[in-house]
């Protein structure tokens, strides 16, 4: 089935699907996308990651929307309200900062594991109404991949999980509980690995490792020094969220997308050190600053996109050249997206 517009706003017209961690920015993206196919979403999560402004003002997430709900996904009373109502489930809810995920593990397993098992017991109840349960993962699943070879790897879905962090452990068991839960249940699923994401409106968190391209645009903006950390040599499939958004809902309707785990990538490989010279072009006065690798960060790789343009009849659009352009554009448009303690930072230093 070719899915062009007209036709995921057939499929999803009048339906209503459940996306967790819909305040977020990539669930505040996937919901936007959905609902402009003219679905009800009703986006579950805790809202707790960010200050409230950059929900409200940066991913256009409201608590007292009618359909943003404020909870726990491992609530059971809650996730069985919700579920009730669903004609499809995203499940994007996560700890998904991993050096966060690193510092308190306990943290992580509540969110990453305890609750994803607490909404797939909710979907195994009310199965006859569930059509299709997409559950977010991670590349960083694959670690650094095969350690007997060396380069650039490029990642395929039938390779053996390779987890060097907390938070990727928690997505290797995550996919493996939606099959064998949903499995057993006859409930139609998919596993989509998101490389890595990025893209207006993102935004960094304090203390944090992750989102390159917000980090390093958002230091030159302030004339701060950009971190190479391990020299920059570490490589990442940077995907754009507006693609990540229409892969995940393209995985939602797709017949060849069930019981599937497909990589959501580019197939393209760029260095931090790339991103970082992508950067300076918009800042030329930017400085580099060499640190060490952070624990559990992988040296990457890249998709093999194969099974995923086969699956989804689609591909991403949008270069990594492109969407730094974007992001720097959006962030001299957007001044209040710099967070406070990155303006302390650059007041300090000044």
């Amino acid at each position: 089935m070719t899915l062009t517009d007209a036709g995921l706003s057939a499929v999803l017209s009048g339906s209503t699907v459940v996306v967790t961690g819909g305040g977020g920015l990539v669930g505040s993206r996937i919901t936007a996308r959905l609902r402009a196919a003219g679905a009800r979403v009703l986006a579950v999560g805790k809202l707790d990651a960010y200050p409230a402004t950059v929900y409200a003002d940066l991913f256009g997430v409201h608590p007292n929307d009618r359909d943003t709900l404020v909870g726990d996904i491992a609530d059971a009373a809650l996730m069985d309200h919700v579920i009730r109502e669903a004609d499809y489930v995203i499940h994007a809810a996560a700890v998904a900062d991993v050096a966060a995920c690193t510092r308190n593990p306990l943290a992580a397993i509540r969110t990453n594991v305890t609750g994803t098992q607490v909404l797939l017991d909710a979907v195994r109840r009310c199965n006859a109404r569930v059509r299709r349960f997409v559950f977010v993962s991670s590349a960083a699943v694959y670690g650094n991949g095969d350690p007997r070879r060396h380069g650039v790897q490029t990642w395929h879905e039938d390779q053996s999980p390779a987890p060097l962090s907390v938070y990727a452990n928690t997505k290797v068991w995550g996919e493996a509980q939606t099959a064998l839960v949903l499995g057993e249940a006859n409930v139609p699923h998919t596993s989509v690995r998101y490389f890595s994401v990025y893209g207006e409106p993102q935004t960094v968190k304090e203390g944090s490792h992750s989102w390159a391209v917000a980090w390093m645009a958002m230091r030159a903006k302030l004339g701060l020094p950009l971190y190479l950390n391990g020299g920059g040599r570490q490589v990442r499939d940077f995907v754009h969220v507006e693609d990540i958004a229409e892969a995940t809902t393209r995985a939602l309707l797709a017949p060849e997308a069930d019981r599937q785990t497909l990589n959501v990538g580019t197939g393209r490989a760029t260095s931090i050190a790339d991103v970082a010279q992508l950067v300076r072009r918009h800042y030329p006065d930017a400085e580099f600053q060499d640190r060490p690798l952070p624990e559990g960060d992988p040296l990457g790789g890249t998709a093999d996109t194969a099974r995923m343009t086969a699956a989804l009849d689609w591909e991403p659009r949008i270069t990594v050249e492109e969407g730094v352009a974007r992001y720097v554009a959006w962030l001299d448009s957007t001044p209040a997206a710099l967070p406070d303690f990155l303006r302390r930072e650059a007041a300090h230093t000044a």
